[in-house]
């Protein structure tokens, strides 16, 4: 079960009621302050009035004070757009996503956040009503309400509280393992060949040591004839793709490949009355493990590039990404990787998905990512070293030509303060404004832990995805088989001991012959290869663009 609150509380609180008369106050004060707007106040509120579905961001600053005339929209029907939040450490930019989630939520869509520090766990409470919160969503316009949206907790591999995600490597395919093992052209064919031949046999790779496994068994005497009708590999290539493996496993990765294998259409689910579910992954100590971070969002990604039809722009998109701290899906990442990160935020926002990194600094996402993202909010930069100025320069030079000096603007925002642009209805990006951010209606202290596990309890995906699984499978059986024949053959030479010594080598022959056996399948490469034969599919699996399985 879902951890939901109302959207609307049936009888108004004390504090409800304050809120509404302060609303109300501040209605009256609008429509005095819009007399008397500049012509630029008059076109930002007209470039900001959206049609459609809006998600409010805040007021923009006339002065060195919000005005609550002049709202700063964004539109839903846009939000698969893609955007950036960045700034500086403690400037906003948490809240600001809180502030864009939530209300996606409300709207209808569903929204997944990472949670890298644990402070956005918050979501799933309602905010707590004070005076100065009431004074400051009044000041911008904001007709605030407590309430959270119905939030999901999960976890990479079960690490921390939370729902485990985890997938198979047959699932997770060739091409996106090639991309996070920075294998070359020759060794992602090697790789493919693999997969091929796993598939073909009806051989399950259920996690990294199945992958192992079969790398070693189909390159050693007993495997290799297997692939030499269809090129096989050569004992250096296989070697390169191990020591990858193994610099794999070493980052965290592992924790993220077994079963049960997470479907990603649990991630589109609504509440019975219409509202996104929120799905917050904690991410603990994620930012000492980069590839893990990578590994997820890729996989992800593409499953749901694959799953999902066609569908152009809705009104309101099926699924918001917010992935925070984005500079480590980034870090040290190879030339492929970028390649497949681009592709992948070009193609899936005709699936009605959006994606918004939140960073630092825009620079920490590459170029043709950021190409791509049409709805900016930039919180204060500080510029303390050369570099710092340089970056901020290339920052303000991203943003539409502005009456305002953004050079000298962006590092005098103040915390909950930003400049916005973003996609207009019609495809072309709205006019700056320098802008005060409303207030999350959520909480934005984090949630205690009791909060999360009784969600996490209370979830049906704990019952489906929470308990590993570590099906029986034909390694049990081959081990019980080849214990059997070896123990017969040892029998049979007892019995022919001292016939001769024909007999007698024929006798030691055997036994010889029983113990490589026997010892082969002891070998621990083969056990797991074993293990991994438990799932029969009678056929080749069929394949994705982006190489993942596709379901059936």
């Amino acid at each position: 079960m879902s951890t939901e609150t109302p959207g609307t509380p049936e009888t108004p609180g004390a504090a409800e009621t304050a809120g509404a008369a302060e609303t109300a106050g501040a209605a009256g004060a609008a429509e005095s302050a819009a007399a008397e707007l500049s012509p630029s106040a008059l076109a930002v509120r007209e470039a900001y009035a959206f049609d459609g579905g809006r998600i409010h961001l805040g007021a923009m600053i006339q002065g060195e004070e919000p005005n609550s005339a002049v709202a700063v929209n964004l539109s839903v029907a846009m939000l698969n757009r893609h955007g950036l939040i960045a700034g500086a450490t403690g400037t906003g930019k948490t809240r600001t996503l809180q502030v864009i989630a939530e209300q996606a939520a409300h709207a209808g869509a569903s929204v997944f956040v990472a949670d890298m520090k644990g402070d956005l766990s918050g979501i799933a409470v309602p905010g707590e009503a004070s005076e100065k919160l009431t004074a400051r969503a009044a000041a911008r316009g904001q007709e605030w309400v407590s309430r959270a949206a119905p939030t999901e907790f999960f976890s990479l591999g079960g690490q921390g509280e939370g729902v485990p995600i985890r997938t198979t490597v047959s699932t997770f395919g060739p091409v996106l393992m090639s991309k996070v093992l920075e294998l070359n052209e020759t060794q992602e064919s090697s790789l493919g060949l693999i997969f091929h031949y796993a598939d073909s046999q009806g051989l399950g790779l259920l996690d990294l040591k199945d992958l192992r496994a079969l790398i070693l068994f189909l390159t050693s005497d007993e495997g290799k004839d297997e692939l030499k009708g269809i090129g096989g590999i050569s004992t250096a290539t296989a070697g390169v793709i191990l020591r990858s493996l193994t610099a794999f496993e070493a980052s965290g990765a592992d924790v993220f490949f077994g079963e049960p294998a997470f479907d990603t259409e649990k991630l589109l689910r609504k509440a019975a009355d219409g509202t996104g579910i929120i799905s917050c992954l904690e991410l603990p100590g994620v930012a000492s493990r980069p590839a893990l971070f990578s590994t997820f969002m890729m996989w992800m990604l593409a499953e749901l590039y694959q799953d999902l039809p066609e569908v152009g722009d809705l009104e309101v998109p099926k699924l918001v990404f917010f992935f925070d701290e984005a500079h480590l899906l980034f870090k040290d990442a190879s030339k492929a990787f970028l390649d497949q990160v681009v592709q992948t935020v070009r193609l899936i926002r005709s699936k009605g998905v959006g994606i918004f990194f939140i960073t630092q600094t825009p620079k920490d996402i590459p170029g043709d990512v950021l190409a791509q993202l049409g709805n900016r909010v930039q919180h204060a930069l500080r510029a303390f070293t050369p570099d710092d100025a340089k970056a901020l320069k290339a920052t303000a030079s991203t943003f539409p030509t502005s009456e305002h000096d953004l050079v000298e603007v962006i590092p005098a925002l103040g915390t909950g303060e930003a400049i916005v642009t973003v996609m207009s209805e019609d495809g072309a990006p709205t006019p700056v404004a320098i802008t005060a951010v409303r207030a999350p209606e959520s909480s934005m202290d984090p949630a205690g832990a009791g909060v999360i596990s009784a969600a996490v309890k209370a979830s049906p995906l704990t019952a489906e995805y929470g308990t590993p699984v570590d099906r029986e499978s034909a390694y049990e059986i081959l081990t019980a088989r080849a214990e059997k024949d070896a123990k017969a053959l040892e029998e049979d030479a007892a019995d022919d001991e001292g016939t001769g010594s024909e007999s007698s080598a024929s006798s030691q022959r055997k036994s010889s012959s029983a113990k490589e056996e026997g010892g082969f399948f002891e070998k621990p490469a083969v056990k797991s290869f074993l293990r991994s034969a438990g799932t029969v599919l009678g056929r080749e699996i069929t394949r994705s663009l982006f190489g993942t399985k596709r379901r059936r």
